[in-house]
């Protein structure tokens, strides 16, 4: 039995009623990802949690509000990483950093994550009643908290299209180690690794932070040059 040190601290045992929500969670997401919403009934998440339908009802209202849970719990929210990587006062790359790592973070939990991919492309297909909001908290609020970081960096005071193309390509960056783990192992098995995650999270932010600095010579290059005033016939 390992023994607590003051470096690693004690963990504070879990309560029955969150083991029981912990366990639903685990097989909703283990059901839901493998066979969608609507082919999975709450007896079986039940059954595979190894409680009963009751506690679905007490913990998470009804199947929906299990499966909204779903897509936060296990790995996190999207939304919620925007205060870590957006606070006012952060540096460009540190900003960046925190973003990549942020978002690959989860790569680490590796059955987890792939559970999770699932069910997000399950519901790119087949969306469902929790479509609109994930849309809203999972891809438009991390989106416009990045293109309000780039502005501030950038120096751009309005918004537009160049502005929305930078940020979406940082962001498949990060959708590409997400949807090719498995090219990811075939061709290059070590960068496919949990373990490999930060190298990823800072590679990726040296890329993102080249790609502003092009974003923003191409910006000076093409901004009109200040006019010469004409002397006049008087100042000869």
């Amino acid at each position: 039995m390992a023994r607590s040190t003051p470096s690693t601290p004690r963990r504070t045992p879990r309560s029955d009623g969150e083991d029981t929500r912990a366990r639903l969670l685990a097989a909703a997401l283990r059901l839901f990802s493998g066979q969608g919403f609507a082919r999975t009934s709450v007896r079986a998440i039940a059954e595979a949690a190894g409680t009963n339908v009751a506690a679905i009802a007490y913990h998470f209202g009804d199947k929906a509000g299990l499966y909204s849970a779903t897509f936060t719990e296990p790995l996190g929210s999207s939304q919620a990483l925007i205060p870590h990587f957006a606070a006012p006062g952060l540096g460009l790359e540190e900003a960046l950093q925190r973003y990549f790592s942020g978002f690959l973070e989860p790569l680490q939990h590796d059955d987890l994550a792939r559970q999770s991919l699932r069910l997000h492309m399950r519901e790119l297909l087949e969306p469902t009643h929790v479509w609109p909001a994930l849309i809203e908290r999972e891809c438009r609020a991390p989106h416009q908290a990045l293109v309000r970081l780039l502005c501030r960096h950038i120096g751009v005071q309005r918004v537009d299209d160049d502005i929305h193309r930078l940020a979406f390509s940082m962001a498949g960056l990060v959708m590409q180690m997400w949807t090719q783990r498995d090219t990811l192992e075939a061709i290059a098995p070590r960068l496919a690794r949990p373990a490999a995650v930060d190298a990823w999270a800072r590679r990726l932010t040296d890329y993102a932070l080249a790609m502003v600095r092009d974003e923003t010579r191409r910006r000076q290059s093409t901004r009109p040059a200040a006019r010469t005033p004409r002397k006049s016939p008087h100042d000869a």
